[in-house]
């Protein structure tokens, strides 16, 4: 009797900074975290919260294999501290109970980020997969999807059958990622049983580092997706994240190879030297503050010279940073800077005391109340309320093209010759929706800020070139410069945290 094949979907998508504030039940509640049937229902929506690469599942099995979707559990928070270790443990058993139910399986697709820790484990991703393999056997193929940022233990890849990394930063290829990973669960399927191998190098690349326009690591990129096809199923080069501060940190190449295990061996080796032939130049490379905030003055003096954007890169939420620090809006606002617009700020405190004030109010604006850390200080200001939103919106462009985002209660604030978007819900600042819909023109700015490492790259790019960029040197929990970072748990030496650095180790 014909059967369709039945496909576990399931993911818990958290990019960990060890050094932020601990990652709660109520943090995936803001953004996504559903299961069951309320799961297969988000999935049905247009404009939806599920993860692009999910859906992009979906969709490609509809299209080559007669299944039917088994939803588990899905999660998804902006980068932030550690999971709390027993929303973890619950929801780690609530997948078990939840997958066990839905036997017989045929496969599992597993969408997670890959960077996760708990603040009792560092390898939580390693859990789900494992969980997930004693739970389906051994004959089950398994294929994940990761984030190119995610940390990979060698057990993460012996639990599964394929892993499947981005391969863009900014993120703009979950899409085909998602694609890819279902063109090999229909192979799979159909008998494909695949062989992988993993090789780290003692390398822990800073965020800015990871480009895959150009850079160290657009070169890699390109060098190491030149050896798939045929017999090599999916390469896959992991740059890390290395806030999570773990015993697997490291630049990480994983092949993937139809079924010969030595083949995919071999091609890892081979990208793993070329890798290390090119690691010195992984040494970020920052604009001083007080040379960004003149840049910005001169471009609001002189509007002959082409506007420029400022990455905030040290106070970036998509790294698990708060988005709240105020170093760059002081000296703006201190070297009085024409045409200035930043965002978006994370501070609900002040964004409800705005609303409550309403369009039009003056009043003396007080950022980060209660600091929330040593990099997020107070400062107040003269203020005026400009307009107020409740922050639900749809992504424009690039990495939350189409995707359904709640920022909370968000407020533009006039502060002093500054304006400030406002948000209550920490959330990346990669998309001009974000100024847009508080009416802003980013055309007509001289200078913008946005509290975004790289990703604002594909929002803001119709607007400014590369050579408009400039990534600031600042303090903040995410800062590039990753000599400022008490690291406890890196395999040391580990560069560039370390000049004097070796591979193969001895």
């Amino acid at each position: 009797m014909f059967r369709k094949k039945k496909i576990a979907l399931l993911g818990l998508m958290l990019e960990s900074n060890s050094f932020a504030p601990a990652t709660g039940r109520d943090d995936f509640l803001s953004r996504l975290y559903v299961a069951g049937i309320e799961m297969a229902e988000e999935l049905r929506k247009d404009e939806s919260k599920i993860p692009a690469e999910m859906h992009s599942f979906c969709a490609t099995m509809d299209s080559c294999v007669e299944w039917e979707a088994a939803p588990i559990l899905i999660g998804l928070v902006e980068a932030g501290g550690p999971i709390d270790h027993d929303f973890f443990a619950q929801t780690l058993e609530d997948m078990k109970v939840r997958l066990e139910a839905a036997m017989p399986l045929d496969g599992v697709y597993i969408c997670n980020h890959g960077a996760m820790i708990t603040t009792q484990d560092r390898d939580p991703d390693g859990d789900i997969f494992e969980m997930a393999r004693s739970v389906v056997g051994k004959d089950c193929p398994i294929v994940v999807t990761l984030d190119l940022h995610g940390n990979v233990s060698d057990r993460m890849v012996a639990a599964v059958n394929l892993v499947v990394a981005y391969q863009t930063n900014p993120h703009v290829d979950m899409v085909a990622r998602g694609r890819e990973a279902a063109f090999a669960m229909s192979s799979m399927l159909s008998g494909l049983r695949p062989a992988s191998a993993i090789i780290r190098l003692p390398v822990c690349p800073p965020t800015v580092t990871l480009l895959t326009d150009k850079g160290p690591y657009a070169d890699l990129m390109r060098y190491g997706q030149a050896k798939s096809g045929g017999e090599i199923m999916n390469v896959s080069i992991l740059g890390g994240f290395a806030y999570a501060d773990t015993a697997k940190n490291g630049l990480c190449i994983i092949v993937t190879a139809r079924s010969d295990r030595a083949v995919a061996e071999a091609v890892a080796q081979d990208i793993a030297e070329y890798a290390w032939s090119d690691y010195r130049r992984y040494d970020p490379h920052l604009t001083p503050l007080d040379e960004a905030v003149a840049k910005a003055v001169a471009v609001g003096e002189d509007p002959s010279l082409p506007a420029v954007i400022l990455a905030d890169v040290a106070d970036n939420p998509g790294g698990g940073a708060n988005g709240n620090t105020t170093w760059l809006l002081e000296a703006l606002i201190k070297a009085r800077a024409n045409g200035a617009v930043l965002g978006i700020f994370n501070d609900p405190a002040l964004a409800r005391e705005a609303m409550e004030l309403g369009e039009g109010a003056r009043f003396r604006a007080v950022f980060n109340r209660v600091e929330p850390d040593r990099f997020s200080r107070r400062f107040e200001a003269n203020a005026t309320v400009l307009r107020i939103r409740d922050g639900d919106c749809v992504g424009r462009r690039g990495f939350y093209a189409n995707r359904r985002l709640d920022l909370g209660t968000t407020v533009l604030l006039d502060v002093e010759g500054i304006k400030v978007v406002v948000i209550s819900i920490r959330t990346q600042c990669a998309d001009p929706v974000f100024f847009e819909m508080m009416g802003i023109d980013i055309s007509k700015a001289r200078s913008i800020v946005v509290k975004s490492r790289g990703h604002f790259r594909a929002g803001f790019d119709e607007f400014f070139g590369p050579d408009q960029v400039i990534e600031v040197d600042a303090p903040g929990l995410s800062s590039p410069i990753l000599t400022r970072f008490d690291f406890k748990f890196l395999p040391r030496p580990i560069f560039p945290v370390d000049r004097d650095v070796t591979w193969p180790r001895a």
